[in-house]
């Protein structure tokens, strides 16, 4: 079931190549909690756009692509709120491999709520 083009998440809304991460990684401001380290930082104004790392410690396959889906689900549905120069790259940590989706976005919505990381702030 493909979803409409409103409910997407274009590739242009997605870091992609490994270079993107690496220079988020290197100059983006750090901001940590129990499940997740999110490193956010300034693009060229393509709008805001989401990484997601998740290593296999975390989890199997499984485990892994599930903790994604739902971390893009979380920022496909506040991607209008985030300053559209933000990219955001997110590391789940070895403990986020049980958590619920609601919790993921719980957790994720204080990280963000910095003001450096949230447009009007």
């Amino acid at each position: 079931m493909s979803r409409s083009g409103t409910e997407r998440l274009p590739k242009t809304a997605r870091l992609l190549k490994r270079g993107e991460f690496l220079k988020l990684s290197r100059t983006g401001a750090k901001f940590h909690s129990a499940n997740f380290v999110v490193i956010s930082g300034v693009n060229e104004g393509r709008g805001a756009r989401l990484g997601i790392t998740v290593s296999g410690k975390v989890g199997n396959s499984v485990v892994r692509n599930r903790i994604k889906r739902r971390v893009r689900e979380f920022f496909r549905r506040r991607r209008s709120g985030f300053r559209p120069s933000l990219d955001i790259l997110v590391i789940a940590r070895k403990s986020a491999a049980n958590l619920d989706g609601n919790i993921i976005g719980i957790e994720l919505e204080k990280i963000l709520a910095n003001p450096t990381s949230r447009r009007g702030a």
